[in-house]
């Protein structure tokens, strides 16, 4: 996947980006910061991109194990 490229990103993502830079825009901001601003924000909410599957904690935050 090359930089910029967004086909890893759910459709849920992708509608959340572009609600977020139609807020951006009539706000004032560019094109390019408001796009720019919008996928910088699914990235901080999501981490970016489709990530499935268990296993996919932080490390560290296991819970300690019994025995």
């Amino acid at each position: 996947m090359t930089r910029g490229d967004k086909s890893a990103y759910t459709d849920k993502q992708k509608r959340q980006a572009r609600h977020i830079e139609e807020s951006e825009r009539e706000q004032g901001r560019s094109q390019e910061d408001a796009e720019r601003i919008a996928w910088a924000t699914v990235n901080k909410q999501d981490g970016g991109g489709k990530q499935s599957g268990s296993g996919r904690a932080k490390a560290g935050t296991k819970p300690a194990t019994r025995h």
